[in-house]
């Protein structure tokens, strides 16, 4: 077996980018603060039992928070969401008030939920695996709210946001 030469960050990350992503904010409440952030790295991994996967970076102030709880909600964000996507992605944010403003709900986990999010789910941790500078979290997802009303999804492509759809007729 052959040794191959270390992977160049700058042209990993070029490649990376050419990937299409949802886009979603994945919350949680600890100690009574709310945790927020953006996040792409989320895929569905399971119908049964129903697990999602959600990469958070180690550095991340969600991280610690995350493990903390043990659970978890992700808002699947619109199209119109972007200027909330551009804020929660943003390091060195105030912790405190990062979602005023933000219409949210509360579900049955405590996490804040946007609102007018395409979907909602809530998770309880299933399993948390090492993934490089990230922690790869499986979670249970045990609450579910998909409002009737499809509208454009929000996709991270190529280093910034787009829109993806136009509602219920949209043809694959």
């Amino acid at each position: 077996m052959s040794e191959h030469p270390p992977i160049d960050p700058a042209a990993y990350r070029a490649a990376l980018a050419r990937f299409a992503s949802g886009v979603t904010i994945v919350s949680t409440r600890w100690r009574d603060v709310d945790h927020a952030m953006t996040v792409s790295a989320f895929t569905s991994a399971s119908l049964e039992p129903p697990l999602v996967l959600v990469c958070a970076e180690k550095i991340a102030r969600f991280h610690e928070a995350v493990l903390a709880t043990g659970t978890f909600g992700v808002s699947i964000l619109a199209a119109e969401s972007h200027a909330i996507a551009t804020h929660l992605a943003r390091r060195g944010r105030p912790l405190a008030g990062q979602l005023d403003g933000i219409p949210v709900v509360r579900g049955v986990t405590g996490s804040a939920l946007l609102a007018d999010g395409l979907a909602r789910l809530e998770c309880r941790t299933h399993s948390v695996h090492d993934g490089g500078d990230h922690t790869i979290l499986l979670g249970e997802v045990i609450a579910t709210d998909v409002p009737a009303l499809a509208r454009p999804a929000l996709v991270y492509y190529d280093g910034a946001y787009h829109p993806v759809g136009s509602g219920p007729d949209i043809q694959v």
